[in-house]
């Protein structure tokens, strides 16, 4: 099915069925991009951060609201930025009767002028940097937090959840998520200028580049798009707890090699955070505004 079909019949779905019949949904079409964009799972991820009532959230690369219902339950009011206008209508459509929702359509550099509120959170979750614009220089990351502290309180939070470039799954054979390439984040994304993302120490250096944050990682497992379990640098997996491996489920697959054994490999050596397959950080800042 073409790709502008199948968001049509996601518009479609969410149009007509309420939330609670996704699940049926999912399991009768079985089509990936219907689990990515309706799976309650996808809340895994970010449903135990502490938003609390009278809080204000800025939800850069929205998509089709999978995530921004949740935080609309939660929190004083909800800004969502998406750039693609097909999935920004279906979260209008499915965020309606939510009052405290206002969604712009266009890519973060677009909609930043618009932003006159501070926020208490700001969350950018897995497809954010199509949300952001320009990503080709090699700071990207680092100018788009200082950027997006702009438009944080004291103390406010920076959440940013995606993959590691040398998770273990790509060494084992997923593809990369976005070129559909084996090996290609390891590689360097030798063969694209628009997509990439970090392993762990290239990311604390996009951080510590960016301003004054404390920094938290934490590990979802298998991945940050279907979260089943959160470690963290106070809690790591033990060994023989990573099997949930095969979470590849749009294209086809190689299998290497036992994930459970390497990463019980990586975790006897202490290295399970250089490994993980994804990252989510929370950035508390501890800046001023000038």
């Amino acid at each position: 099915m073409a790709q502008n079909s199948r968001l049509q019949k996601l518009l479609e779905i969410v149009e007509e069925y309420p939330q609670e019949s996704y699940n049926q949904i999912i399991a009768k079409q079985k089509d990936w991009m219907m689990l990515y964009h309706l799976s309650e799972l996808r809340r895994n991820v970010v449903e135990w951060l502490p938003i609390r009532t009278g809080e204000n959230v800025l939800e850069i690369g929205s998509g089709c609201g999978a995530l921004t219902g949740l935080f609309a339950g939660r929190a004083k009011c909800v800004v969502g930025i998406e750039a693609n206008r097909e999935l920004n209508h279906i979260n209008e459509v499915r965020c309606r009767e939510n009052q405290n929702v206002s969604l712009h359509c266009g890519n973060y550099e677009q909609i930043k002028p618009m932003l006159t509120e501070k926020f208490d959170w700001v969350i950018a979750v897995d497809n954010f940097m199509e949300s952001a614009g320009e990503q080709k220089q090699e700071n990207y990351l680092s100018e788009f937090l200082k950027s997006v502290t702009d438009h944080l309180k004291p103390e406010g939070h920076i959440v940013l959840a995606l993959p590691n470039r040398l998770g273990m799954k790509y060494f084992s054979g997923c593809a990369e998520a976005k070129t559909g390439k084996f090996f290609e984040g390891i590689e360097g994304y030798l063969s694209t200028d628009t997509v990439f993302s970090y392993s762990k120490t290239e990311l604390i250096e996009q951080i510590e580049t960016a301003g004054e944050y404390d920094m938290e990682f934490y590990y979802p497992y298998p991945d940050h798009i279907f979260a089943m379990s959160i470690y963290s640098d106070e809690y790591l997996p033990k060994l023989g707890e990573l099997r949930t491996n095969h979470n590849n489920f749009d294209r086809a697959r190689l299998e290497l090699f036992d994930e459970t054994e390497a990463f019980d490999g990586v975790i006897k050596s202490g290295l399970f955070p250089q490994f993980a397959n994804s990252f989510l950080v929370v950035l508390t800042w501890r800046g001023k505004h000038e």
